[in-house]
């Protein structure tokens, strides 16, 4: 049997159609920085879904179709928001390490803040320590290895153990600042920090 022949697509539908994905990702993108928002102001704990949806005025409707619970909206929220800068190339080491250092001079964001509160629960909770692992802990590795490496192309290689001691401190540093909730350094300060403590690690002289 020949079905029958389809009604021509109707332009204002399908440009209905086309508005409401703008509008899904304008929803999911308040959701997310609620999350970070209410988790930064008042600890994983107080965050639950009356809290959220008064928040960004949005339904729990949207809220439980993108999530089922909240680790996994706050994991998704701190993954949205870089928290390590990409490793630049300045043209030295001390430039490099520097560079890195950026996030220091500034206030804590809401993402920063979120990633301190959720160092406890992260111990008990896999979506949360892999998020940190995404956020912070990956990101510095990469970054640490590529300001090696960099040194490397440059004629003064870095040893793997000196490599694996600069990212252990690296990150230590990383997550005293977000846990003591360090306000911003100056230039001075951050010039400090890297002089003092980073790299008298990777200079063999």
């Amino acid at each position: 049997m020949t079905p029958p022949p389809r009604e021509p697509a109707d332009p204002t539908v399908a440009r209905r159609r086309g508005r409401g994905r703008p509008r899904d990702e304008e929803l999911t993108g308040r959701l997310l920085h609620g999350a970070l928002d209410l988790v930064a102001e008042q600890g994983l704990g107080r965050l639950n879904a009356d809290a959220l949806v008064a928040r960004t005025g949005s339904g729990r409707s949207g809220l439980y179709r993108r999530w089922s619970d909240m680790s996994s909206l706050v994991a998704d929220a701190l993954t949205q928001e870089p928290l390590v800068p990409e490793a630049a190339d300045t043209g030295s080491l001390r430039g490099d390490l520097l560079a890195l250092f950026e996030p220091w001079r500034h206030p804590l964001t809401s993402a920063e803040q979120t990633a301190a509160a959720l160092l406890g629960p992260a111990a008990h909770d896999d979506a949360l320590r892999t998020a940190l692992d995404a956020a912070v802990v990956e990101p510095l590795a990469a970054a640490v290895a590529a300001v090696a490496d960099r040194e490397g192309h440059r004629g003064r290689p870095v040893p793997d153990d000196r490599r694996r001691l600069v990212g252990v401190v690296v990150q230590a540093l990383w997550w005293e600042r977000y846990v003591t909730g360090r306000p911003a350094s100056s230039a001075a300060e951050v010039e400090e920090i890297v002089d003092r403590a980073v790299l008298p690690l990777v200079d063999r002289t």
